[in-house]
This record gives structure tokens, sequence and C-alpha cells, in this order.
């Protein structure tokens, strides 16, 4: 093992002790020999089999077949959860053939931060995952099974169905994609339409066409941001099987992929003689194997919060400085868009997962004694699925994926990467601690130093750009009262484009915020999740126009010099959330007990408990080490 990915490992470990035993501890005690139904009283049973037909009957009355549970995040308004429509019957008759039986054991919601970008209903986004988890929780909660399959792909809905399943941490789990879409309008083309659209230069017509040339039909949305995140490091964990992520809907291997995940949640229970429960393969080496996989490859740094809340979910502590250690290390293997010119598609044709885990293998940066679903060992995901024959009765195997990348221009070895660290960097300074994503930033952006242009909402900054208030000046956007206790955290992509333009135009700009920005962010230096968030009376509260504000990506510093020389904690905090009727709307109100208990940031911006508490900030200061001039 590379010696820094086994230090953070080995930190994670000693620092999870408590947590993680009493977490096994729990799934000890629910685990069972025998079919998990029959703890359940007669008048119990019987409600759980009632609306079953005759075999599926006979079956749940008996104490030899497991029962599987699938829960779904089916709709047919989003792409990437629209295949999911047909899986059931598939999953079930492939579940009756390995020899169990499944139900639906609930759905949980599923909605699409492309479609409330910018809106009201994206304020319910992040807090979605938790409900997500707690619709898992309740899916599962009927102790009428032995095993689940989980059918989810985007952005909060994997990491809410991963935190839910883990709270069954006896259960064996697989996890079934759906696959990205075609490729479509090359990502390139669509940003620069939405760049020109933010100058005025195209109307909404032309806007709409490269919209609906690019998201065109059922799948995922074909760029790297938080959903295909998702499925690679579903896949790193050893959740899905291996190769399935990035086949496309509708394909025959698609669907004998959906069959065999069916078959191997039934081979992966005690029945089934592979007992495989998934507090067994997500642990501290899985956890950092996710890790670097994110980094490898550029992904979301939505997952700096998914992937605390899923650690503490099965009573790890992962913490941001972890990230930062493992990310100086980590070689950026992937230019998948917004981090290059290719898509998911291009990334999976050029060797994909199978390629990325050999290469990181190779180089020791993952952990190859991890559990998975397909058995032991992480090089079961060095290979990839073959179909000879039809989805139903054709021959499913496993072959050695490729040892070479097939495009250089996308996918590298771990010997000659694009750089030789990862693509995130933790700040830390005065005005808190952030998270910045440098993939897709050039070094050149990568350090600005501007007067500080403070607003309260998005709407405030993009009407200042309208408006021409922004126009040839280096400017650092601190954008304020977004963090998830403020208003969910809402994700601020809609402010790319415009910051953008600027940049273009040789402006230094760069974007301070306790809100996100997403995986879809691109050349813009944006750091994010700042916490503690204004709302809370963090640093950012006191921020005034004029301040000069440094972002430093290269050295990780986020500082603050006063423009008035006074100390910025001696300062009143100015602007604020928003308060009392202000939320009705768009179910806003609905959610005012998760505003007023979800934890900060760092600790996974979520509303359950953890098994310890976060970091004390860092104390309040105007000292700026090494600043530089406007």
């Amino acid at each position: 093992m590379h010696p820094v990915v086994a230090a953070v490992t080995a930190r994670v470990t000693e620092r999870s002790a408590a947590g993680r035993a009493a977490y096994l501890r729990r799934v000890e005690q629910a685990t069972d020999r025998a079919p998990a139904r029959h703890r359940l009283a007669c008048a119990n049973l019987a409600h759980g089999f009632a609306a079953a037909e005759p075999d599926g009957k006979a079956a749940l009355r008996g104490r030899v077949k497991p029962n599987v549970a699938i829960v779904t995040s089916y709709n047919d308004m989003l792409s990437a959860h629209q295949p999911f429509g047909t899986y059931p019957p598939v999953l079930k008759k492939a579940v009756v053939r390995a020899g169990g039986v499944a139900q639906v054991a609930g759905g949980v919601p599923a909605m699409c931060d492309g479609i409330t970008q910018g809106r009201d209903g994206m304020q319910l986004s992040l807090y979605s995952r938790d409900v997500i988890a707690m619709s898992t929780a309740i899916a599962l909660s009927h102790d009428m099974f032995d095993s689940a399959l989980m059918l989810g792909v985007c952005d909060k809905i994997v990491p809410g169905l991963l935190i839910g399943a883990l709270s069954f941490g006896h259960l064996p789990t697989v996890f079934v994609p759906a696959g990205p879409m075609a490729s479509g309008l090359p990502n390139g083309e669509k940003a620069r339409v939405r760049q020109l659209y933010a100058e005025g230069k195209v109307g909404r017509e032309e806007l709409l066409e490269a919209e609906a040339a690019s998201y065109h039909s059922a799948g995922t949305c074909t760029f790297y941001g938080t959903a295909n995140s998702n499925q690679l490091i579903m896949e790193v964990l050893g959740l899905h099987l291996p190769g399935s992520s990035f086949v496309n809907p509708g394909t025959p291997l698609r669907e004998a992929l959906t069959r065999a995940a069916a078959a191997r949640s039934v081979q992966i229970t005690r029945q089934g003689g592979e007992p495989t429960p998934i507090a067994k393969i997500v642990d501290e080496k899985a956890v950092v194997n996710a890790c670097v996989a994110l980094l490898a490859s550029g992904g979301s740094t939505n997952h700096t919060l998914h992937l605390v809340a899923i650690a503490r979910a099965a009573g790890i502590t992962l913490t941001w400085d972890d990230l930062a250690d493992l990310s100086a290390v980590v070689p950026l293997l992937a230019r998948v868009y917004p981090n290059g010119a290719a898509d998911v598609n291009h990334f999976h044709a050029a060797g994909g997962i199978a390629f990325l885990v050999h290469t990181l293998l190779r180089a020791g940066m993952l952990h190859e004694d991890v559990w998975t679903i397909a058995g032991r060992g992480l090089r079961h995901y060095t290979t990839e699925p073959v179909l000879r024959g039809t989805a139903e009765t054709g021959d499913l195997t496993w072959e050695e994926g490729p040892k070479a990348s097939l495009d250089l221009d996308v996918l590298r070895p771990a010997d000659d990467p694009f750089q030789a660290t990862g693509g995130l960097e933790v700040l830390h300074g005065p005005l808190g601690t952030a998270v910045v994503k440098t993939s897709a930033v050039k070094p050149e952006h990568r350090v600005v130093t501007a007067p500080a242009m403070v607003f309260d909402d998005q709407s405030d900054l993009l009407r200042a750009f309208d408006d021409g208030l922004l126009d040839g000046r280096d400017l650092v956007a601190v954008v304020r009262y977004q963090g998830p206790a403020a208003n969910g955290m809402p994700e601020l992509h809609k402010l790319t484009p415009a910051l953008g333009v600027l940049q273009d135009r040789g402006q230094r700009v760069a974007v301070v915020t306790d809100g996100r920005m997403s995986g879809a962010s691109g050349k813009v230096p944006a750091a994010i999740h700042v916490t503690p968030e204004a709302a809370l009376g963090g640093p950012l509260s006191r921020v005034r126009d004029g301040d000069l504000v440094t972002v430093d990506a290269e050295r990780g510093v986020l500082t603050v010099r006063t423009h008035d020389g006074a100390d910025l904690a001696s300062r009143e905090p100015t602007g604020r959330a928003p308060e009392g009727e202000e939320w009705a709307g768009t179910g806003r109100e609905l959610f005012a007990a998760f505003r007023a208990t979800v934890g900060p940031a760092d600790a996974g911006a979520s509303v359950f408990p953890a098994y310890d508490a976060p970091a004390e900030p860092r104390p309040l200061t105007s000292e700026v080490p090494d600043a530089q001039p406007v």
C-alpha cells in the first residue's frame, strides 16, 4: 500500500473504533440464521404475504427460501430512474430462478437537481437524501427480508439508499444501476451555448434546443456529476456487480446484468451459502477505497458530504482532512466533463472502472483485501461482463478488463496521470473550512485574491451580472446563507455560466459560499460548503463588500483582510437566512425540523446523530498569512 493511503486508513480505523464496534454489535444482534420472517407472529406474517401470488405465498410460509426486498426510486419523469419501471418483474423472476422469493418492499422519492436548479425546490434537495434513508428504513422495517436490492442512480438517491441500508447492516444488499443515456450533444458544446445565453447572444429557443439534445433519452445524464460519481463509487465499494455501472439502458447486456444482480442477492444470503451482509462490505478500507476512486476520477464535490454521512451510518468517522491527505497523493487519472471533453460513455469505452481499479491497485492506492458482493477481493472489479446470446438465455461471464487505457485523452494509468494529485482540496482559514474542486480549474485560476462582493441570494448575483455591475473588475463572489441550516444547502450551479463569462473576459473571479456547486461545477474556482455556515454565526456573516478575500487552492488557504482594518470577529453579522412565512411554498414549510437539527457540512450535513461530535470550529481572526495584493 502507498504509505499515505495506509496511514489514512489506520487513522480512520483508530478514530472509529468505538463507533464501529457499537455498530457491529447492533448488526450481530439482528443477524438470524433462519429466514427473518419467521420471527414474526402468525398474524404479522399473514399480513406480509396476503397479497402474494400462490407460489409466493407458499414460499413465504416456508422456512427455507430467502425473501429479497426490492426498494425502488422509480418514477417516469426523471430520465435516470425511468428504466426502473420494468425492473421489479424481471428481478422477481430472476430471484425465483435463483431459489428465493422477492417483494417490492417500498419506494423512495427521487428528485432532480437539474430540474430544480435555481428554484425553491432545490432547497429540499439535500434534505431528500435523509428522507430517502428514512424511507428505505421504513421499507425494510417489516422484518420480512433476508436480502435487499436497491434501485437508484442519481444525486441524493444512492447515498440515501445506502445510509438506509446500513441501518440494516445484517442484510446482504445489492445496488442495481440503470446506466447512462447514449451520448448526445457534447457537454462542451452545451456549456458553450449556456454561456452564450448568459451573455445574451442566443435566445431561449437555442438554449432549449441544446439542452434537449444533451438530455435526450432514458438513462443518467452523461457528464461526470454526482449521479455518475455515485455509480463509480458503488462499484468500487463492491455493491454493484463488476462492470455494471455504465452499461446503457435497453441493451441485452443491461438486462442480463439486472437478472444477475437479482440472482446474486440470493446467493449472498445465509440460505444461499455465501453470507455477505452489507456491514461486512462497507468497512474502513472500503470507505478509503471510495475516497481514492472519487479523487482519481475527478468526481463530484457533493461526495465530500455524502461519503462522510455514509461512513457515519456504518460507525466510521471520516473527515475532510482525510480526503485532503488522500488527494495530495492520489493521481488524477480521468478527464470526463466538466473536467474534460469526454462523457461517461467515452470513459467506459476507454477502459472505465475496470482499468481504473487495475491501475490504482498496481499503484498501491486501493485496498484489495475487501469484501464485495462478487466475493472476496477488489480484483473482481478489474473484470468486465461479457454476454454471449440473449439477455434471458445467454451466457453472462466476466473476463479480465483492459490493462492499458484505450484512450489516453480520457483515461490514464497511475504512472502517467493527468496531474499528480487528486481533484479536490480542502481550504482552511479565518473564513472557515471549505472544499474546492480543482480538477476542472486551470492552474492559472487556482489562486485568486480580490475584493469581496457579498450576496445573500444567488438571484442577486445574477441580477448584478445582468445589470453589468460585475463587469471589468476582479472579485470574489461571497454567496452566503446557503448552508444546510439556512435553506438546505442548494446547488448554485446556475452561477457557473455567468461567472465563466467574467473569467473568459480576463477578470480574476472566484466564489466563496456555504452552499453547494455540485459535480457539474467547472472552470471557475469555488470554495464551497464553507463551515461554520453564515446562518449559525459563521465568519461569512461578517464579510462585507470590499474585504480582500484570498482563495488559494494551491496552499489550501481561505483568508480575508477587512477593508476597514477591523477585526472580523468584532463585527456584527449582516444579512440573514429566510424565516417565518418566507418559507411557505414548494413544501419548504414542511422541513422546519430539518433546518433546526441538520449538522454541519463537514459532518455530512445530516439530520441523523453521529457517533462522535464534530470538531470545534476554528477561532475567528482577520490575520492573513502571506496575503497577496490586489
